[in-house]
């Protein structure tokens, strides 16, 4: 039996949407759906509080009406439940750790700047060992398309395996950008948060070398997924504008993250953060082996 899909649930608009999403996956991979609501505990030395029991049963409705929904909403679902007495972060991190990916619900887009990313979605992104999905409350399956971010300099290869397999469960176009300076030596406006997550722009100057450069990334994975029709795409627009204007339609986004470094603050990069705040579909964020 293969690892579940695993989706954090926090009581807040977002989460229902992420569970659904999560859900249809689930189906299209032939994997369990796995529910979890992190439940931080009270200290030790601390008294328990009248309202303990009340958040515990109400943390609990919460999970219980969710697994009804999506019963109720996708037939054949293999779902479960589990409320998880440890602070969020470290549970999600040791959740993700087993699930095939982690899927979260990412709070409200439009609104310019780092602000809308919290802390514990900072966290779990910079450092989660597998794809972690971020879905947006008004995200709707536009299409089985999948747009996938490539840099020219190192190819995140985990994030192309994950972009083709996802295209060809859905039946997609993969559409494969690369987004600022071109060339496999010009990739500093790009950063090595694997630039390129924009739009197909027309007239956009592509250096020599460039297509080149973006077909050898390509080629190994065109091969092992024949099937997969691919659009190989460049933008001159910076990558974190270029991600505001994501491809249109794209039914997700896939970009890969390089190593975080420790710190009390992960730096994730101007492109996830434009991604999760404004791209118009779930974004998947796959780190570098």
């Amino acid at each position: 039996m293969g690892a579940p899909i695993t989706v954090g649930i926090d009581g807040f608009a977002e989460s229902p949407p992420a569970a659904h999403w999560a859900a249809r996956e689930a189906l299209l991979r032939d994997l369990r759906l796995r529910l979890i609501h992190a439940w931080p505990p009270p200290s030790p030395p601390a008294p328990a509080l009248p309202h303990e029991d009340d958040r515990s049963y109400w943390s609990q409705r919460l999970l219980s009406d969710l697994v009804g929904e999506l019963r109720d909403t996708h037939p054949g679902l293999r779902v479960t439940a589990e409320l998880v007495p440890r602070e969020t972060v470290p549970a999600l991190l040791d959740a993700a750790r087993d699930a095939e990916m982690l899927v979260l619900g990412s709070r409200g887009r439009g609104t310019p700047g780092g602000f809308l990313l919290g802390s514990t979605g900072r966290q779990v992104l910079a450092h989660g060992e597998h794809p972690v999905i971020m879905v947006h409350a008004d995200d709707r399956p536009l299409t089985a398309d999948v747009t996938v971010g490539v840099s020219l300099r190192q190819p995140n290869e985990e994030a192309l395996r994950f972009a083709f397999d996802a295209a060809a469960r859905r039946g997609g176009v993969l559409r494969a950008v690369h987004a600022g300076a071109h060339g496999p030596g010009a990739e500093e406006t790009a950063g090595t948060e694997e630039a390129a997550r924009a739009v197909e722009t027309a007239g956009a100057a592509e250096e020599p070398g460039a297509e080149g450069a973006l077909d050898a990334a390509l080629r190994p994975w065109r091969e092992r997924y024949p099937g997969v029709p691919v659009a190989e795409a460049f933008t001159a627009e910076r990558p974190a504008l270029g991600v505001m204007h994501t491809a249109p339609g794209s039914g997700l986004l896939v970009l890969g993250r390089d190593k975080t470094e420790p710190g009390p603050v992960p730096h994730l990069g101007s492109v996830i953060h434009a991604a999760v705040h404004h791209a118009p579909c779930p974004v998947a964020v796959v780190p570098r082996g």
